[in-house]
């Protein structure tokens, strides 16, 4: 993780992965203590992580897909260090373990497993979901209004194509607002909204592409933005090149502000808050 919005970071997250006769050992001993920001993340995310990682691999080495069930895990040995990171315990803070240390979680687990199996794992994906909250009084009603939503970005490349632009990837299912939708029930206007093209990393398949989603407030609102790989792109696969980090910018009077991945503030009636996903990293060497 590149900080945990507190002041602490980088926070690393280490794993080792060992085939003990028909056991898979996965170990995250040297990953960080738990942290006073919220990126901490209970047991119970790290082994979904795990799990959702470890039946992609073996589905692909199979080349089927394999029922939900608990039988995924049961020859899976997880340690996982005590009051870490990875597994977390009181009173640490744990709101953003589910929705960005599990990508990362996700991250090193393919990463791991890509030096075992290079021709098999992807580049590795947006990491993050972009997470945005606006909350206020809306000028047009006087009602106080909350809102939340994550921003897809780019999928890493893979060994049989390009990665998909504009997609949540790994941990996250929602889907993006209509923009329609967005005007009509919040005090905002979209100005612009779009694939950030070549965001995504060269190579034999290029990385998916991010977004670019821009919001311009019509009143005083506080910002709450959670996010990461807003200073490293995520890395490409065998030769690929680095998708483009992310960037969280505050538009005022038509200067560029660059905002911390982790952040909270108030903007101003006529403010732009523009939200620039990573792209994914590119698979193989681009001349190949």
């Amino acid at each position: 993780m590149e900080d945990d919005g507190f002041g602490s970071g980088p926070v690393p997250i280490l794993v080792r992965i060992d085939v003990k006769g028909s056991l898979l050992e996965i170990d995250f001993s040297g990953t960080s203590p738990q942290v006073p920001g919220g990126v901490n993340a209970v047991e119970a995310i790290t082994s979904s992580a795990t799990r959702y990682v470890v039946r992609c691999v073996v589905e692909a080495l199979l080349g089927e897909q394999l029922p939900a069930g608990g039988g995924s895990m049961s020859s899976v040995m997880l340690h996982l260090p005590e009051r870490s990171v990875v597994n977390a315990a009181a009173p640490a803070s744990v709101a953003a373990g589910n929705v960005e240390t599990s990508q990362r979680i996700t991250d090193v687990l393919f990463r791991a497993f890509g030096k075992a199996l290079p021709d098999l794992i992807p580049a590795l994906s947006q990491g993050t979901m972009n997470n945005t909250t606006i909350g206020g009084t809306d000028p047009r009603t006087g009602q106080a209004f909350a809102y939340y939503e994550t921003i897809g970005g780019g999928m890493g490349a893979g060994p049989t194509g390009d990665g998909l632009s504009g997609v949540h990837v790994h941990m996250s299912n929602s889907l993006n607002t209509p923009i329609e939708a967005l005007e009509h029930a919040y005090p905002f206007r979209i100005t612009q909204y779009g694939i950030r093209r070549e965001s995504g990393g060269s190579g034999k398949h290029r990385g998916g592409d991010g977004l670019r989603r821009d919001l311009q407030v019509i009143g005083p609102c506080r910002v709450a933005l959670l996010s990461e790989r807003r200073e490293h792109g995520p890395a490409g696969a065998q030769g690929g090149a680095s998708g483009a980090p992310g960037a969280n910018v505050l538009i005022r009077h038509g200067e560029e502000r660059v905002l911390r991945g982790k952040d909270t503030f108030w903007i101003e009636a006529g403010d732009i808050l523009s939200i620039r996903s990573p792209g994914g990293g590119g698979w193989g060497h681009a001349e190949d």
